[in-house]
């Protein structure tokens, strides 16, 4: 090599060299959803030294996360994922800027979050159908790149994963209300989404949200340890590749 590479992008560089490298180092993710899936795409976009990551969630880490979010230690238990994940980030590339948004992201404050924000690329790492398409639609609208990552949960089979756009899926209950949403507000159904074609296994009966009395009650997806890692993975993996193209 004609000039020093930091240790953490050694085996990056020998894939994509000193122009991606630049190229990843000048972007600005936005991550919203630090679960299971957002975890694991942060770590994989932190690892590959992209400048600028922005965390968005308003979840404290919990013992129920144990099972599958990369980010959940018992050590960490009940504080804030955002603050927990910006630590991880911190310890592994301390060069990335990062951004913390401690809220929760609805249809009324979406907009004025992208325009303040500005991210080269966004990952839907989120569980409320209202909410991923108030995302999906705001990017779509301000010609801002995402990509979704739709359910992980109910799953076992690493198989039936892939990278597709959002009116090719099936089988997938969190794809069908998207589509559905998506359709009523405006929104391109022809955008990229990772997914699983396996059916899923029946959530638990509705129960009520613990601490949170004003809540409905909701059904409990069963989850296995890797699967929601692996659509983290694939997520910040289809971003990598597209923001790793020529512009």
């Amino acid at each position: 090599m004609s000039h020093t590479i930091n240790p953490l992008h050694e085996r990056t560089h020998i894939l994509v060299g000193d122009e991606g490298i630049h190229k990843l180092a000048s972007k600005h993710v936005l991550i919203v959803g630090l679960g299971g899936v957002g975890g694991a795409a942060t770590e994989a976009i932190a690892r590959i030294g992209i400048g600028h990551i922005t965390l968005l969630d308003h979840d404290v880490v919990g013992l129920s996360n144990l099972n599958r979010q990369l980010i959940t230690l018992q050590s960490n238990l009940g504080e804030k994922k955002t603050a927990v994940a910006a630590k991880r980030i911190a310890d592994i590339n301390p060069d990335a800027q990062v951004t913390i948004h401690d809220e929760f992201i609805h249809p009324d404050n979406v907009d004025a979050l992208l325009a303040e924000l500005k991210p080269d690329y966004v990952l839907d790492c989120i569980d409320s159908v209202v909410c991923k398409a108030a995302l999906i639609h705001a990017c779509q609208k301000a010609d801002i790149a995402i990509v979704t990552s739709l359910g992980a949960g109910g799953r076992f089979d690493v198989s039936k994963a892939e990278v597709t756009t959002l009116k090719k899926t099936h089988t997938c209950g969190l794809a069908r209300a998207l589509r559905t949403r998506l359709r009523k507000i405006g929104g391109s159904l022809d955008y990229p989404v990772i997914f699983s074609s396996e059916p899923a296994i029946n959530a638990s009966t509705h129960q009520a949200i613990p601490g949170d009395p004003d809540a409905r009650p909701r059904a409990t997806n069963g989850t296995i340890s890797y699967l929601p890692n692996i659509f983290g993975f694939m997520t910040a993996g289809y971003a990598i590749q597209q923001m790793l193209q020529k512009d």
